[in-house]
């Protein structure tokens, strides 16, 4: 699935099962909460911190499939295609860090 069939899929979920797209205001906060619960896997699972027993049964797929529901949710809230904007941030990216990161002494 593309963006552009993500964002229209998230639409249709909002329109059938929710009543309506909670405000922009309560999504950044529920975005910043899904980020803390994906950092909080990857600081315990991947980082120096221990696992606790009561988060080795999380998905990191499933909490980070969450952000992405929130994000689609800000994009066609506030108007934007994020297809459009993904296929141009790439695209910048690749112009401008191409020889950037081969260059990268750090990352040889």
């Amino acid at each position: 699935m593309d963006i552009e069939n993500a964002q229209k899929a998230v639409d249709d979920w909002i329109n059938e099962h929710g009543v309506r797209y909670f405000n922009e205001l309560t999504n950044m906060a529920q975005l910043t909460e899904e980020v803390g619960e994906v950092a909080r896997i990857i600081a315990r699972r991947y980082g120096e911190q221990s696992e606790k027993e009561s988060d080795k049964d999380k998905d990191l797929g499933e909490e980070l499939a969450d952000v992405m529901f929130v994000v689609l949710c800000l994009a066609n809230q506030t108007g934007v295609n994020l297809q459009e904007a993904f296929d141009k941030k790439l695209d910048i990216k690749t112009k401008r860090d191409h020889d950037r990161h081969h260059n990268n002494e750090k990352l040889k």
